[in-house]
């Protein structure tokens, strides 16, 4: 079974983009938590610091992580695809 390359990196991108959304509301909502969520999953005490968070750098964050998972993506399924 062949993988449609780039509908699958558009899915990819698409998803890692609302999950992006989604954790950039959190931060706004619930910095804190956030902050020492961040920590733990880095092994890292953030406590100290905080966010800067920006509509312009959501908007960056949003596109790099679109293209950064879709063309991941479509690597991936490119990649298989040739191994059949």
């Amino acid at each position: 079974m062949n993988i449609n390359s780039t509908k699958f990196g558009i899915a990819s991108g698409l998803t890692a983009s609302i999950l992006w959304l989604i954790c950039s509301v959190i931060v706004m909502v619930a910095p804190a938590m956030m902050l020492s969520v961040t920590g733990d999953m880095m092994h890292m005490q953030f406590n100290g610091m905080g966010w800067n968070l920006t509509l312009y750098g959501v908007c960056i964050g949003l596109i790099a992580w679109f293209a950064v998972a879709g063309i991941s993506a479509w690597l991936l399924a490119t990649i298989y695809n040739k191994l059949q």
